[in-house]
């Protein structure tokens, strides 16, 4: 049986190339259009939002929860992504999280981050742009439909983005797609509700310190951007210092991989710099823990940050 405190994201092994080189070339053309379209909407509150939420959700991703049969979840962000930033610039916050992930500790395979970032920057993303505005609609009480949207976008994203991975899997022959759909799909309707209560914790705090971010109001820039900065590193630290206490089970890709028996398939990194979310070095397991979360927060945030930073301006360049 095996036990694991990391989110896992596909390994390398578990996709055939030719499946991951498609998903490679689909992740290249949808950031890339991201960028660019998200050049047109950065300004002085979206620069530090893009930072913290980066941030956030790395250091929210460390934090597995239980779920039922021994199985574990943890968060995708892509909802709370989608509706604070809108989807072009939630495709580069996500992006910046899972390439981060993958190249800096291990979680993940290189060959295999295309699928990854296709299946969480891409599909979460649209998937939760989508059902938000289709509940937003249907909904009348303006704050209960943002948490009411919030939380069906959040789940409807976890479970499609699973479907969207067993897919993959069955496409590679790893697993045929009766059994890949149904496993899949059946573990994480239980992971998206975590999610989606998650979201709808987030979404209260917003609309309690920071309604404008939601609903559309003006606020002072200068106390904007402060607040966020502020209340997103406590957030980020907190999350962060609590990282070790992630439950110890599986997650719901390496517990399928584990029942259906192409575990073994995965294949190791071939270096190391920051493996398994512990920092090389430290004895205590609990402060290395601490110390990775800590570290890949601050190199998320400054990816976000600089990213959206240079996109407001190019954009300031080219409106002189």
């Amino acid at each position: 049986m095996i036990t694991s405190k990391l989110p896992m994201h596909i390994p390398d092994g578990f996709l055939n190339l030719v499946v991951s080189i498609v998903l490679w070339v689909i992740s290249i053309a949808v950031i890339a259009i991201a960028l660019k379209r998200v050049q047109s909407q950065m300004n002085e509150r979206t620069v530090p939002l893009m930072g913290v939420m980066a941030a956030a959700i790395f250091a929210g991703q460390m934090l597995n929860f239980p779920v039922s049969g021994g199985t574990s979840g943890h968060l995708l962000g892509a909802a709370i992504a989608t509706i604070l930033l809108g989807p072009w610039a939630a495709i580069v916050t996500i992006t910046s999280v899972v390439a981060t992930q993958a190249i800096v500790f291990q979680d993940g395979g290189l060959i295999a981050l295309g699928a990854n970032l296709f299946n969480m920057a891409v599909v979460g993303v649209a998937v939760s742009y989508a059902v938000y505005k289709l509940f937003k609609k249907l909904i009348k009480s303006e704050k209960a439909s943002v948490l009411v949207s919030g939380f069906i976008a959040a789940w409807t994203s976890i479970f499609i983005a699973s479907l969207a991975c067993a897919l993959e899997l069955a496409l590679s022959g790893t697993i045929s797609v009766n059994i890949a759909v149904p496993a899949m799909g059946g573990i994480h309707a239980v992971i998206g509700i975590g999610e989606g209560l998650i979201t709808v914790g987030a979404l209260v705090f917003v609309l309690s310190t920071r309604k404008d971010l939601l609903l559309g109001e003006e606020k002072t820039t200068a106390t904007g951007n402060r607040g966020i900065l502020v209340g997103g590193s406590i957030i980020t630290m907190t999350l962060a210092i609590l990282s070790p206490l992630a439950s110890s089970h599986p997650d719901g890709l390496e517990w399928v991989a584990d029942q259906k028996g192409f575990l073994e398939a995965a294949r190791d990194s071939f270096y190391n710099i920051i493996p398994d979310y512990v920092f090389p070095g430290i004895q205590s397991p609990t402060v290395a823990t601490i110390a990775a979360g800590i570290i890949g927060s601050v190199i998320v945030f400054g990816l976000a940050y600089g990213v959206a930073s240079l996109r407001q301006a190019k954009q300031q360049t080219v409106e002189k």
